[in-house]
């Protein structure tokens, strides 16, 4: 089979002997990491996440606008850390989050956006307390509660109001977000009587209007017919009661798993975008905010597992390896495909069908189904590849199995940014 590319310009192959390429991260050696650090291992590429971060960037340049990271897509502090000296906000979904944020990067909170349609109490006060740019609301009962616990805490909060602008995205259902039946925002015929409950409270400061339609999005024109609605709702609802400052419209951008993308092609796929979202917005005068996530952190992470067995069952192959779906979820989850590439590649050897799967007592534990691979032998080692975004956010101990390392690579540098946890460290907080 033929030598795949792999993700500029973090990882790549780099010939070892005659007919032999092995896996690099930057500079490192995947054998090098493993080897070092263990498996299975999260390894992110320092490089990567700030091309990546700039190229949207300056595909924004022609209007004011702020990027506020999604926190959801992978939370790790040195990551939110190395985004926050690059300039970037953040977007939360949830206390903890938030914490996260504040740790990570002290000051963060003027560029701290709280969405999600769920939010208590205690994380609104946290959040009042910090100083956040602004919440997003999402329905009429938590316009009610930000007003009362503003007034609380005698601090005046900065809202925007999430409208659900009824459009259809080409994904997955569980990430779309942005259709009436979906459970996000306000409907848009409804969005004048809310805002007016806002206006209405001296401790709210209503101040723009938030959209987002849903996760992993390839094409831009959904994004381009909400922006268009949202844009024609916000000309009419221009009132003395209340000054609109801020558009965010969400994130959602994807990438393509199956085709990596060179530098200069995701740098235009983001010019595509940022055309779809800005064209609607023109002569309105607000402030974008913008919520990447997978497509900053997705092809800057891969995922190192080592083969234990090779398995054969009637006519079926099988790779069962030390990572799981309690590692990578998204397979299970989503029946999402992540490319699979061995840490040491034999251009023009032998190949075979096999699912690749992990230890876990599922039958649902699978990273990949039907996968033409190398023959690969038990101890080598494998890689996972767009292993970013949704990894280890959405990792688990089920089968009281520790998550996995984590490893930021800058150059010839690894440093380890998450310890492997330990049996102990999961029932540590029980009490027999």
């Amino acid at each position: 089979m033929s030598t795949p590319l792999l993700r500029p310009p973090g990882f790549g192959w780099r010939e070892s002997a005659p007919g032999v390429l092995e896996l690099y991260a930057e500079q490192t050696r995947a054998a090098e990491l493993a080897a070092r650090f263990g498996t299975p291992l999260y390894c992110y590429s320092g490089r990567a996440i700030t091309s990546r971060f700039r190229a949207f960037n300056r595909a924004f340049r022609g209007a004011p606008h702020t990027i506020c990271y999604s926190v959801k897509a992978n939370s790790n502090l040195a990551i939110l850390r190395l985004l926050g000296t690059m300039g970037s906000g953040f977007d939360v979904v949830s206390g903890g989050e938030l914490a996260r944020v504040l740790r990570a990067w002290p000051g963060a909170a003027r560029k701290v956006v709280f969405s999600g349609v769920g939010k208590t109490a205690g994380e609104i006060d946290a959040a009042l307390r910090a100083g956040i740019l602004l919440f997003n609301a999402e329905s009429e009962s938590e316009v009610e509660r930000l007003a009362a616990r503003a007034a609380g805490l005698k601090k005046r909060a900065s809202i925007a109001l999430r409208v659900n602008p009824d459009i259809p995205a080409e994904t997955h259902p569980y990430i779309a977000t942005g259709m009436r039946e979906h459970k996000f925002g306000i409907a848009m015929s409804a969005a004048p009587a809310a805002l007016a409950l806002a206006a209405s409270s001296r401790w709210l400061r209503v101040a723009g209007l938030s959209v987002h339609i849903g996760s992993q999005i390839l094409e831009s024109g959904a994004f381009a017919a909400a922006l268009e609605r949202v844009s024609c709702l916000a000309r009419d609802l221009r009132s003395p009661l209340y000054r609109l400052r801020y558009l965010d419209a969400g994130g959602g951008l994807g990438i393509p798993y199956q085709d990596p993308e060179t530098e200069v092609q995701f740098a235009e796929r983001c010019r595509q975008y940022a055309e779809a979202v800005m064209r609607p917005l023109r002569n309105l005068k607000l402030r974008l905010l913008l919520e990447p996530g997978r497509a900053i952190i997705g092809p800057a992470g891969i995922l190192i597992t080592r083969v234990l067995y090779r398995k054969t069952n009637g006519r079926k192959s099988f790779l069962v390896v030390d990572a799981a779906m309690n590692d990578l979820l998204r397979p299970s989850l989503y029946g999402a495909r992540h490319e699979i590439v061995p840490a040491v590649w034999r251009p023009g050897g032998a190949s075979e069908l096999f699912d690749v799967v992990g230890p876990i007592c599922e039958s649902g534990d699978f990273l990949a189904r039907d996968r033409q691979l190398p023959e690969v032998a038990e101890g080598e080692l494998l890689a996972i590849l767009d292993a970013g975004a949704y990894g280890m956010s959405l990792a688990s101990n089920y089968n009281t199995r520790p998550r996995a390392a984590e490893v930021l690579v800058s150059g010839s540098k690894p440093r380890l940014v998450r310890r492997r946890e330990r049996v102990r460290d999961l029932y540590a907080q029980e009490f027999l």
